[in-house]
């Protein structure tokens, strides 16, 4: 017999979390200290000459022939503070709008994966412009992810069309905030110059930033020449930008957890500083990539549980500078939909998202050490970050959930079916899955006995059916395929 699901409860993004802390206060303050060990004394290298110039005019001990530069506590004090408590990054309806700070929680998407797996042939392929538009409609069709991080790279483009081609994509079909990796300092300045258009002006889109960039830094203690240009570049627009570092227990960093954390903290602070040099009060997101190594081969892990362990606690970190954090959880190294799959990404999304973590990305669509996506995974994923924000809103006690009036009128061996606290109660305590079964075996049987890869892929092909209205109106899009050239408009229109 086919039953109507009830509609799910909302546990939205932005919900505070924080009961997860696997370092104690103390703990906090040793990785603090050992960061301005290292900062002021071991130093970190600097191979992009703007960024010397900028240290050596600062009160940092400069060392222009090795290219290494040396901060001291107070100052790494003094940036920091700089930096802004929270940073808005605003979507196009206000719904989306992810308020970075204090402890509040959204997850979404990552990347850049290179490939995209068919999860039914088990064919895995370059991915191209056309698979990340599909990805990004995905996504816009489902609820509990709340942000778009551009997910792949379009290899049937070249590196100097990729930029604008991905922004383009995001902009001409999600509503969410979209954020990506840049890849050339011309693209910079033109997916720049494109969003002022879409914002309305170049005031607008600082003022409510509808994209965001992503300048990743180089583990261990070193500032690299291209990239620290990328990070000097969009801080100086004033753009959002997220600087994460990625060192590898073992490899880049210490095999301990708290030895990475002490690099982690130190590249991060590194990025934050820079920014605040190059543009005092940039909106900078401390970030977080970092993960353990596969000791046999050195390989980056993406689904450890150390990984996990390690972003929950760079929350703690980025809480205690009160800087707003880009966070990293939900990849599996599984190269399939299978019990893996889902187990590491679940264990994950769920420790950094109880951490406080603000923007979680890679926790939607990841597998194969974030090396390829699969658009089954998304959804599968959309339900297990709905379980993690359930998670994340806890236990509400108060006099209406301890629910004495109503025991005492139900009393001892009667039941709580029919009780108006129930009805009162029911949608919004409780998390109504949207993928997950929870038929009885007769019922499951009798719609074909589909399991989680199956009713994934109706969901799929349900959302990717839609008659799916493009968000830039008409005359704004053709605007803009007149302005930029390299825009692949044949996907448009």
């Amino acid at each position: 017999m086919k039953t109507t699901k009830p509609k799910p409860a909302a546990f939205p993004g932005g919900l505070e979390g924080g009961t997860f802390r696997p370092l104690s206060g103390a703990d906090v303050e040793k990785i603090h200290q050992a960061s301005l060990q290292v900062l002021g004394e071991v130093g970190f290298d600097v191979h992009n000459a703007e960024a010397l110039e900028l240290f050596k005019k600062s009160d940092a001990q400069v060392d222009e022939e090795r290219r290494l530069v040396k901060v001291p506590a107070e100052m790494v004090a003094e940036l920091v503070e700089k930096a802004p408590r929270s940073v808005v990054l605003y979507g196009r309806d206000e719904k989306h709008n992810l308020d970075l700070g204090d402890g509040r929680v959204y997850l979404g998407t990552g990347g850049t994966a290179l490939n995209i797996l068919d999860a039914h042939s088990g064919v895995c392929r370059r991915a191209e412009l056309g698979d990340l538009i599909e990805i990004i409609k995905l996504v816009e069709g489902l609820e509990h992810i709340h942000f778009i991080v551009l997910p792949t790279y379009p290899h049937d483009l070249p590196q100097e069309n990729v930029d604008v081609n991905r922004f383009f994509a995001g902009l001409n079909h999600t509503r969410k905030h979209v954020m990506g990796g840049v890849y050339t300092s011309r693209g910079i300045e033109r997916v720049i110059q494109m969003a002022e258009m879409v914002a309305g002006s170049r005031q607008a889109l600082r003022e409510r930033p509808i994209i965001s960039m992503i300048t990743c830094g180089i583990s261990p203690l070193r500032l690299d020449g291209k990239y620290g240009g990328f990070m000097i570049q969009v801080a100086r627009e004033g753009i959002p930008v997220a600087v994460p570092t990625e060192p590898l227990c073992g490899a880049t960093s210490p095999v301990t957890l708290a030895g990475n954390l002490v690099i982690q903290n130190c590249d991060s602070l590194i990025n934050v500083m820079t920014t605040q040099l190059v543009n005092p009060g940039t909106p900078v997101i401390y970030g977080c990539v970092a993960t353990s190594t596969d000791l046999r081969d050195l390989k980056y892990l993406g689904g450890s549980v150390e990984s996990g362990l390690i972003n929950a606690a760079t929350a703690q970190m980025a809480q205690f500078y009160r800087l707003p954090y880009y966070a990293t959880a939900g990849i599996s190294d599984s190269k399939c939909i299978d019990a893996q799959c889902g187990y590491e990404s679940a264990v994950n999304n769920l420790m950094v998202a109880l951490s406080g973590a603000n923007f979680i990305h890679d926790a939607a669509g990841l597998m194969e050490f974030a090396m390829t996506v699969c658009k089954e995974k998304y959804v599968v994923d959309n339900e297990i970050i709905g379980m993690a924000m359930r998670a994340v809103y806890g236990i509400e006690v108060n006099d209406q959930t301890l629910a004495l009036d109503t025991i005492r009128e139900v009393g001892p061996g009667g039941h709580f079916v029919a009780a108006r606290h129930t009805r009162k109660f029911m949608k919004k305590e409780h998390y109504i899955p949207a993928l997950s079964d929870r038929d009885q075996r007769n019922d499951w049987e009798e719609r074909g006995s589909l399991d989680t890869l199956k009713r994934a892929t109706a969901v799929v092909e349900e959302i990717l059916g839609r008659d799916q209205p493009v968000v830039l109106e008409d005359s704004l899009r053709k605007w803009i395929l007149g302005e930029f050239g390299e825009i692949a408009g044949e996907h448009y229109r």
